[in-house]
């Protein structure tokens, strides 16, 4: 498989690396994208203690990412960030795919 297209920022580096800090046991965060959500897809965040035979890996400043081959194909050139603002705390991926999405940020239609 071609090298993965999907980045990591640095504040969600950052924030992947210590909440795995603090879960014992977890190695990871998994990505993933399901069938529903307001816009047709929506992204799931899990915890994960171990990568699987098929993953793609993202690494970066201490944090390591998780993406199975099929989210993949909805996420190619996405970015996985971290947003600290007035509306909350959350990751958030930048997806150039997505043609519409709603205002949570977690669902997406292509």
């Amino acid at each position: 498989m071609s090298e993965p297209n999907v980045t990591l920022s640095e504040a969600a580096a950052k924030r992947i690396a210590a909440v795995i800090a603090g879960e014992s046991g977890k190695q990871a965060l998994r990505v993933s994208v399901e069938g529903g959500g307001c816009s047709g897809f929506s992204y799931k965040f899990d915890l994960a203690d171990a990568a699987e035979d098929d993953d793609i890996v993202l690494e970066k400043s201490g944090a390591t990412v998780l993406i199975d081959p099929v989210s993949l194909v909805y996420m190619a050139g996405s970015e996985i960030d971290f947003v600290d603002n007035l509306l909350g705390q959350s990751f958030q991926i930048n997806n150039p795919n997505a043609v519409a999405s709603c205002g949570c940020g977690t669902s997406f239609a292509i």
